[in-house]
């Protein structure tokens, strides 16, 4: 896939997930540098669905998104994270997550496994 048209791609998305020109930047520089990320970001743009073949410690973007939305599943009933009822900012963090995570494993998988959403009773 070519660069400019993956540029271009990155840049509708966070316009439809409401992110700046600047974020977009960063995402698709941050996504440069990690060769297997981009491969599912390609993936995911060309056929809208996971190939999840990218792991980091095991955990792959769905992983992520999926804890994303647990994890910020209070937001998300207040209706104040620009999240609910918006895939395409779903995608685009979780991709975003994922890149960070790829870089800091250790402390993202301890997000993953200690702060989780509020739904279940002995949460509190």
């Amino acid at each position: 896939m070519e660069q400019n048209n993956v540029m271009e791609w990155i840049r509708n998305l966070c316009t439809y997930a409401g992110e700046s020109n600047i974020f977009a930047e960063e995402f698709f520089q941050k996504l440069m540098q990690n060769k297997e990320v981009y491969e599912e970001f390609v993936y995911f743009m060309e056929n809208g669905n996971f190939a999840c073949r990218t792991n980091v410690e095991g955990y792959t973007v769905v992983d992520v998104m999926i804890w994303q939305m647990d994890h910020f599943k209070a937001r998300l009933d207040q209706d104040n994270s620009g999240t609910r009822q918006n895939g395409d900012r779903m995608v685009l963090l979780a991709f975003n997550t994922f890149l960070d995570m790829a870089k800091e494993p250790d402390q993202y998988i301890r997000k993953m496994q200690g702060e989780t959403g509020t739904d279940y009773p002995e949460k509190y």
